[in-house]
């Protein structure tokens, strides 16, 4: 366990178990926490890879109180985070918004890069445009904010049973449920951020392989859009996990780990 000081005293929790193959970062979802990844960090530190797990800006054990919650701060520190931690290439896997977070990283990281992957990841777009017919609805993140100030509680209750499309325990929606609803008060501007960022160019410019990673019953972001993520990616491949929703690696452990497997031995 470890902090990364920012600036203005303001600090980011991660975590870094160290192993001898190659680093993967793990990057979890809008307001949710690393914890979410602890299936995946002990199956990947079994194989002997080295992981960092990081608490985005805001979320999990990181402080609350930053000024700037953007996709490219929360890059940022993913790639201070690795420059201190490791001087080999690392696989960056983002879950949902982390997965913008993820190709944004890639792009600043350049070489020190060795692919990525994205679970359910929301990129190229979040919301759909004239020309991107995949995602929200342009103003839906008024309503997400509309909903939180109402009942903050009771939205991320719904969100963490929207979560899974696959039968999970009413054990695992408590845990999902306690990490959104101790994330801090200024998520929704990560949300907001998310909202604005097209990667179109980016994929199209990332000279790393790329797995995109679909549950093909997501109900929280359309399947298509990691479809096309793996497309538009210069070194791009898809996987698509039946009757999986925006979480495989809660819903589907072994077949997600064996996705994740195969591509890391490829690399």
């Amino acid at each position: 366990m470890a902090r990364f000081d920012v600036g203005d005293g303001r600090s980011v929790y991660y975590e870094h178990h160290r192993g001898t193959r190659t680093p993967v970062v793990l990057i979890h979802g809008w307001a949710m926490s690393g914890r979410i990844w602890a299936g995946t960090v002990e199956a990947l530190k079994a194989e002997g890879h080295t992981v960092l797990v990081i608490d985005q800006r805001g979320c999990g054990q990181s402080d609350r109180d930053f000024d700037d919650m953007s996709i490219q701060a929360l890059a940022r520190d993913v790639c201070q985070i690795v420059g201190r931690e490791t001087s080999k290439p690392v696989v960056l896997n983002g879950w949902s918004l982390g997965g913008a977070v993820a190709v944004e990283a890639a792009r600043m990281l350049g070489s020190m890069a060795a692919g990525v992957v994205l679970t359910c990841g929301a990129s190229p777009r979040f919301i759909r445009s004239d020309d991107f017919p995949y995602g929200g609805e342009p103003g839906s993140l008024d309503a997400t904010a509309s909903a939180l100030a109402a009942d903050r509680a009771g939205f991320f209750r719904g969100l963490a049973q929207g979560v899974c499309a696959r039968e999970v325990s009413p054990a695992t929606i408590d845990w999902m449920w306690s990490a959104f609803i101790d994330s801090g008060p200024d998520v929704l501007a990560s949300l907001r951020s998310l909202g604005e960022i097209d990667q179109r160019e980016t994929l199209a410019t990332l000279a790393v392989p790329l797995l995109s990673i679909v549950g093909s019953k997501d109900a929280i972001l359309d399947p298509q859009i990691g479809l096309l993520a793996a497309q538009m990616a210069k070194s791009g491949t898809a996987a698509t996990m039946s009757g999986c929703g925006h979480a495989p690696f809660i819903e589907d452990a072994p077949a997600y780990l064996a996705t994740l497997r195969g591509f890391l031995h490829r690399l």
